[in-house]
């Protein structure tokens, strides 16, 4: 083992493949396994969640001690490997803030009422870590709100202890979640009044997570150079803008990387017919295999519209598919193409793709988390949907190049930084995009994609051809 390595400890609420509910866990475990490829001592804690097995987990010896509140919290501690890598992950086991079915809630679009003391535990408890593995890092890497108080407790409980050289980075995933509190919670923290004014808690007469952290940690990073841009104007930043602005110099935009081990599909075990640039022919059956599963006509033909998304309002569903006012319906109905959608989120969306599936037989949706088919939505659509709000990075459209299918996207953060617009007098680009998030711009670019796929053939081929070209590598 090499001496001397910069030590990094992750701090977040999710990593995959171990728990996930977007592409926070992606980039926490992406990351840190390449870091680690480039000679960085880099560990993950994040919560052992009821749906995490322990029994393939070796357990630390002996408990640990977390202060909380108005006293102490115990709870044991396991660990493994994060696949394909030398980095450690460690799970912190405490069936009363973990053990049950949820990350931020029973459900997506709901919360735990006891979140603040969860993940107030989860940052205290990194700490109390470090020092039980006599293992000191030399910068503590939180994620998003869930692990905000990590820089505050860095410079007030822990500021004259073994890491007092220890620095901090924050990284805002999405600043659109932020973790608000009643400032009458503020004792579950262990931080007092003092803390609330003046490490930046205090948010129109509550607690913010997210708010502290940007103002304490000593860097900032955001996952796309657009989205930092955006993120420090008021129609993107969320009433953190201000912050953002003042903080500019500590801010940096770097493009979140993916997975090229995972999304891969030269190797990728999801989708029976592996293929790749030099040799595409099997994207047609994995289409084919596609249209079947998800009972819609196998016709190689007709282009099929992939989606694979969280059911909420910063992914532009409202837009695409609220009732008397969204256009999927239109565009389902006037467009020769097929329509696969894959997600879960809100409960009004769920009801309103299901009986717009039961009407349109070239639409079908799964409600739900499947990863397999999320692989095979990838692999075997022509085109992939994205009208996000906004888009911090986004990894879907990465994802989508790499196996040759063409993002349909909003001009905005991550998407404006990696897809390139169709130019259909050159036939250059590799995706289309829209600016407007209006039903109407949906329903136009899908048509202007679909226009395309019948009219320009060879575009769209050579178009795939750059596409999976590309690289966003984490190197």
């Amino acid at each position: 083992m090499q001496k001397n390595r910069l030590k990094v400890l992750m701090i977040a609420s999710e990593a995959v493949p171990f728990a996930k509910t977007g592409g926070l866990a992606d980039v926490v475990s992406a990351l840190s396994r390449q870091l680690s490829l480039q000679g960085f001592d880099v560990r993950i804690v994040i919560p052992r969640y009821y749906s995490i097995d322990r029994s393939g987990l070796t357990p630390v010896e002996g408990p640990l001690g977390v202060p909380l509140s108005f006293g102490q919290e115990w709870t044991a501690v396991y660990e493994t490997k994060l696949p394909n890598s030398e980095v450690p992950v460690y799970f912190l086991e405490h069936e009363g803030f973990f053990g049950r079915t949820g990350i931020y809630g029973p459900k997506e679009s709901e919360e735990f009422s006891d979140n603040i003391r969860r993940f107030a535990f989860l940052c205290r408890a990194s700490f109390q870590l470090c020092k039980k593995l006599e293992w000191i890092p030399d910068i503590m890497h939180s994620h998003d709100w869930p692990a905000g108080l990590v820089p505050v407790y860095l410079y007030s409980w822990e500021r004259n202890s073994q890491f007092k050289d220890t620095a901090s980075v924050f990284t805002i995933h999405n600043i659109g979640y932020q973790g608000i509190f009643s400032k009458q919670d503020i004792h579950h923290t262990q931080l007092s009044w003092e803390h609330f004014h003046g490490s930046g808690f205090e948010f129109y007469d509550k607690l913010n997570f997210l708010q502290t952290g940007l103002l304490n940690a000593d860097i900032l990073t955001t996952v796309s150079p657009t989205y930092a841009k955006e993120i420090q104007t008021a129609a993107y930043g969320c009433l953190m803008d201000g912050i953002l602005r003042y903080r500019s110099t500590d801010l940096f935009g770097i493009l979140n990387g993916i997975d090229y081990h995972e999304w891969n599909p030269e190797t990728d075990p999801y989708i029976t017919w592996n293929y790749s640039l030099e040799k595409p022919a099997n994207k047609a059956k994995v289409k084919k295999l596609l249209q079947k599963e998800m009972g819609l006509t196998q016709n190689p033909e007709k282009p099929l519209v992939g989606m694979v998304t969280r059911l909420a309002d910063q992914k532009g569903i409202g837009a695409l598919c609220y009732p008397l006012y969204g256009r999927l319906y239109d565009i389902c109905r006037d467009l020769d193409l097929q329509f696969a959608v894959l997600g879960t989120g809100e409960a009004w969306c769920e009801a309103e793709l299901k009986v717009l599936s039961s009407k349109l037989p070239n639409l079908k949706v799964f409600i739900g988390h499947d990863n397999r088919l999320a692989h095979l939505i990838e692999a075997g659509s022509d085109f992939f949907l994205m009208p996000s709000k906004y888009e911090p990075c986004g990894l879907n459209q990465m994802y989508s190049m790499r196996y040759g299918t063409l993002p349909i996207v909003r001009r905005t953060g991550g998407l404006a930084d990696t897809v390139e617009n169709y130019n259909e007098t050159i036939g250059g680009g590799t995706g289309f995009m829209f600016d407007d998030l209006t039903p109407g711009a949906i329903y136009d670019v899908a048509g202007w994609a679909v226009w395309a796929w019948y009219n320009k053939k060879k575009h769209i081929n050579a178009m795939r051809k750059r596409a999976m070209q590309k690289r966003f590598s984490w190197e």
